[in-house]
């Protein structure tokens, strides 16, 4: 994930100690990146406890809420980050309808590349991205999108989903790994300043990570593959 950023033109290289030492503070920062990777075991629902984390710590809890009301902000969740930021959707403005994400419907790790559709919404990572159907990588055992303990779907703005070898929405499995309604793998913020999603684009953004690449039209297997758009859209959003 830092090499990707780095990339894009970021300097990235905090870490969640770096905060809780008082080392770093989010007043210096223009972005937070939650990123995927075992948080606590990946089990008993990971991302709760690193949530936790920061609400049970007065002053990180603080900090972490300034800087999510602040507007020129950004923030992405991946994988385990994903649940974190749905644990800290109360704090995160326009956030309170997305689900939490949960242990998946086939009860198993899944870990595969998966075809997916990002959807036109407001999030500033998918700009001109509305449409594309590309594989990315997926490995989570939590990745449920479940509304039945918080969030409201009807309110609830998707920005990615799987789909099926016809493009369809899909939550049959193993198209859909985890199972969620509608093939829901992303959600966004109104505004598109926090976006948090289930699979790993960070893991695809070069084409060598692909599991097939067309050499004569993308430049070559070496190249950037379409997923490092995301970070140039949020680099061009900071300005």
């Amino acid at each position: 994930m830092a090499y990707a950023f780095t990339e894009a033109g970021f300097e990235a290289m905090t870490h969640m100690t770096d905060l809780q030492t008082g080392r770093a503070k989010l007043q210096n920062f223009a972005g937070v990146v939650a990123c995927g990777g075992f948080s606590y075991g990946d089990t008993l629902g990971a991302g709760i406890g690193w949530a936790r984390s920061i609400t049970f710590n007065p002053v990180l809890a603080e900090q972490f809420k300034g800087f999510f009301d602040r507007t020129d902000t950004f923030g992405l969740g991946v994988c385990n980050g994903c649940q974190m930021f749905a644990e800290l959707a109360d704090i995160i403005p326009g956030a309170q309808a997305w689900p939490r994400f949960t242990t998946n419907q086939s009860e198993r790790f899944e870990a595969r590349l998966s075809m997916v559709e990002v959807l036109e919404s407001p999030s500033l990572f998918f700009a001109g991205m509305a449409g594309a159907r590309m594989p990315i990588a997926v490995a989570h055992g939590e990745g449920y999108a479940n509304f039945k303990y918080r969030g409201n779907p009807a309110q609830t703005l998707g920005a990615m989903r799987f789909v099926d070898g016809h493009g369809k929405p899909s939550e049959s499995y193993p198209a859909n790994p985890n199972g969620s309604a509608g093939g829901l793998t992303a959600v966004t913020t109104p505004d598109g300043r926090f976006t948090a999603m289930m699979p790993h684009p960070e893991r695809v953004f070069r084409n060598v990570q692909m599991s097939w690449t067309d050499l004569g039209a993308t430049g070559g297997i070496e190249a950037q593959s379409p997923w490092m758009q995301l970070w140039r859209n949020a680099r061009k959003w900071v300005g």
